[in-house]
Parts: C-alpha cells; structure tokens; sequence
C-alpha cells in the first residue's frame, strides 16, 4: 500500500470524524500530491484552507494520518495546483471566491461593499446572491420537518409564525423567539425552519449557542475573527438554538449583539429558541434582551393527550409495526413531560412489540412501562459513564480501553458510538463531558455518533434490541 493508499483511507475517515460544515469547508477535496520523507504533502483548494489545516486542525487531521500509517508522520498542506485537484473537488465557498477577488489592501473582515452603480454601501451577502454554493451550515436533521410537526391548540401560534417565518424570512416576525421547557419542540420548529429556507436556496446557518461561542474562541485563538464574522454575516437565515447558555458570557453577547445588529439592519432573519423568556435570563445584557423582546416571542406548552397520541400514531406508521390503539393510549396518558420521555417510552415499547412480531398485549406494555418508569426514579440516576462503558465492552466482547482509545476500527468505532448514545441517553453528563471519557474526543463528535445512532435505529432493529439488551445490563 502506497503513500497515496493511505491518504485517501485516512481522508475517508476524517470525512466521518469531522462533523459535515467543518469537512466540507476545509477538507472536502483535499489531494495527495507527495511525500517527502515522512512528511506528506496535501494539496488544497486554496490558501484560506491551507491555513485553517495547517494551524487550527493539524493536530486532528495527524492523529487519523498516524493511526492509518501505523507510525508517526507529518503533514504540509498546500495550494493545489488546477490539474492535481481531486475529480470531486467542489469549488471556493462563495466568501473564499469573493475575498480572493478583492485587493490585497482591502480588509477581509468588512461587511459591507461600495455599490459602484448606485452608490450606496450594499451587505458583503448582498454580492454573493448569485452565488450557487452556501455557506457552511450546521448538519440538519432531515426529520425535522413543517409535516412532521403535530399542531394542536396550544402550539398552533407558534406553528404558524415558524411557518409565517420560513415563507418569508426576514419580512415577518424578525427577530422570532421561541421559549418553553425542554423537549417541547423547539429544536424541531428551528430546524424546520431551516430546512424550508435551505430547500429555497437561502444561505442558512443553524447553529447551538455553545458551538457559536466554541466557533468564537478558535476564531480568537487563531486569528481568523474576520472569517468568523463574515460566516454569521452573511446569511440569510442565522438561527440560534439554546441561547440562553450566551447569558453571562461577555465576549459572546458582545459578538453576537455586533451579528445580531448587522443581520437585523439588512432584514436578515433571525430566529431564536431559549428554556426561558428574556426577562428570566439574569445574566443576560439589557441590549440584548431588548432586541430579542422586539420580535415576536411564542412559547411551546406541554403536548395535550391527542397530540401525543397522534405523535405515537405517526411514529409507528414510520417504523412499519402495526401497534394496538389502546396500547398508544396508555402510552400517551403515561408519558406526559415531553416528547423526549413520549419516545423514549414509545423505543421501549417498539422494540418489545418487534421481538413479539407485533403481537403486544396491554398487559405486556404495561410490564414495560413499569421496567421502564422505575430505573428513571432510582436506578438510572446513579449510573455512570464508566458503567456505560464497560458494559458495551462487555456486550461487543471488547476491552473497555479500547473504547476510549483512538482505534478507528470499524467494530471499535461502532462500539464507541452506541456508548455514547447510551451515556447521553442514561446520564446527565452533558456532551463534553462525556467526549472527555471517551479519550478527550470533542463535544461534536459526540453528538455525530449519538445522531448516527438515532437515525439508524429507526430502520435496523438489530440495532435496537442491543442497545436495549445493554440498557437492561445496566439497570438491572
């Protein structure tokens, strides 16, 4: 196997450790051009990206080239010439054509360009309308859709200004808070939201307040708060979940009073979700509070019965698995907090209907419902990150070692990825925390194996009945 062999094993495993924004902005594309002693030579799509690789991801981008080598190497990216560019190769993001474009003595971090026809100061976005690309984007999930979304009387306002919001963004409703406790459906109207503008074509970024303030810190750590800026400031739709955690944060409230203010003066959409109204956010800064409380604010309330049970009845449409109604019915009297604790029921539920082809008797999901209500009260709350850990070993006749260490190998990885999905699911260590058990992996790659985990568990109900077979070892 030659040098070239192992680049590409290792750029097809970045392309699944890095979460998809970050891949496609500075990997996506990237060639084997040489090597020269230990050092290989990777040829990018531009000096933007060669600098981004070179001194803020290097690090990341050597261990996955070392663990595929077997060996410690090294890595100089550079610009790629036109014919040694990958066949696959997508073109410049539409900001790194446009400041490639511009004089050198020109400064990157300006917002606004000269309008030479009209003679007015016109948006930097303004200037990339054309463009076909989009910015880089925080990953969507698919199922979070306008039609999957179950209205009823106490959601309806809310429903029909994020749709109000998705027809015209910017025009209606700017800036658009949603509030309510957890579970309720914030993240679902958000990302509904913006996967109505990006089906349009709008440059939309979604994005949870902590990965905005994270995105912050590297940009200040490296430098590079000019590309920081024009990425949030030039969209069309900028949408902030969680925004709450920016309370108390000064650098971070000041940053985004600056985007909040630049996105707002050029009717840029802004849409919001927070656990609490502004008024309630204390360490929150009154300029902030003040913009958020000039759009409209809605709230989400608890589902009622027939919502939840049109939820469940959706839900088991989807998954194929014909339950009985008066099953769902007990389901939905049962689970009343939210529609997290609604689907963790309704898993528990599907699984054991699976194993029993469909044949469940509400005598049998009620001995589920009670396996499962009971470890919530007493028994989950003590379970650990490291008892995750070992029983998943256990279960994959694997050491635990292994799943905290850096192997990349298919059975470890998968392995590691249901662990964190049942450390998140179990626990109340937040996903940092639990990337540090995990070897110091970061928050985002956490959250990437938990998402593939729930996806994949919709349709693979070997999936299903491990995870649960590893759920039961630990509650037990």
């Amino acid at each position: 196997m030659d040098a070239r062999d192992l680049w590409n094993i290792a750029y097809n495993q970045l392309e699944l450790q890095f979460d998809r924004g970050t891949f496609d902005t500075w990997l996506r594309g990237a060639v084997y051009i040489g090597i020269e002693g230990a050092t290989f030579v990777i040829g990018v799509r531009n000096e933007y990206a060669r600098d981004m690789l070179q001194y803020r991801l290097y690090r990341n981008v050597r261990r996955v080239l070392c663990d595929v080598c077997g060996k410690p190497v090294e890595l100089r990216f550079e610009v790629a010439r036109e014919e040694a560019k990958a066949p696959d190769a997508d073109e410049d993001m539409p900001l790194f054509r446009l400041l490639a474009q511009q004089p050198a003595e020109e400064p990157t971090s300006t917002v606004v360009k000269r309008d030479e026809a009209g003679g007015r100061d016109r948006p930097l976005h303004e200037h990339l309308r054309q463009r076909e690309n989009a910015l880089p984007e925080s990953e969507l999930n698919p199922r979070f859709t306008f039609d999957r979304f179950i209205v009823n009387g106490s959601n309806r306002m809310t429903y029909e200004a994020a749709h109000a919001v998705a027809d015209a963004p910017g025009r209606m409703y700017n800036p658009f808070l949603v509030y309510g406790g957890v579970g309720l459906g914030k993240t679902h109207l958000l990302q509904a939201i913006a996967n109505a503008c990006q089906a349009r074509g709008l440059r939309t970024i979604y994005v949870p307040s902590e990965a905005f303030t994270n995105d912050l810190i590297d940009s200040i750590r490296h430098k590079t708060t000019a590309m920081f800026r024009e990425k949030y400031r030039s969209v069309d739709v900028l949408l902030v979940d969680d925004v709450q955690f920016i309370a108390g944060k000064d650098s971070t409230q000041e940053e985004f009073f600056h985007t909040f203010n630049a996105l707002y003066t050029f009717n840029k959409q802004i849409v919001l979700a927070s656990d609490r109204h502004p008024r309630e956010l204390d360490l929150l800064e009154d300029r902030l509070r003040s913009r958020f409380e000039g759009g409209l604010l809605s709230d989400v309330q608890p589902l009622e019965f027939e919502s939840r049970l049109a939820i469940l009845e959706m839900w088991a449409h989807e998954r194929g698995v014909p339950l009985a109604r008066n099953v769902m019915q007990m389901i939905a009297a049962r689970a009343q907090a939210n529609v997290r604790e609604l689907e963790g029921v309704f898993n528990q539920i599907i699984a054991k209907a699976q194993l029993q082809h469909g044949h469940l008797t509400i005598g049998g999901a009620e001995t589920m419902l009670e396996r499962y209500e009971a470890p919530r009260e007493h028994t989950w709350q003590r379970i650990t990150i490291s008892e995750v850990i070992e029983m998943t070993a256990r279960h994959f006749q694997l050491k635990p070692a292994a799943l905290m260490g850096k192997s990349r190998a298919a059975r470890v990885n998968r392995a590691r990825q249901i662990a964190m999905f049942i450390a998140r699911d179990l626990t109340d260590a937040s996903l940092p925390q639990i990337g540090e058990v995990f070897g110091g992996r970061s928050h985002t790659t956490v959250l990437h194996g938990c998402n593939k985990i729930a996806d994949e568990m919709e349709f693979d109900s070997s999936l299903r009945h491990r995870i649960d077979q590893i759920r039961d070892m630990l509650v037990d």
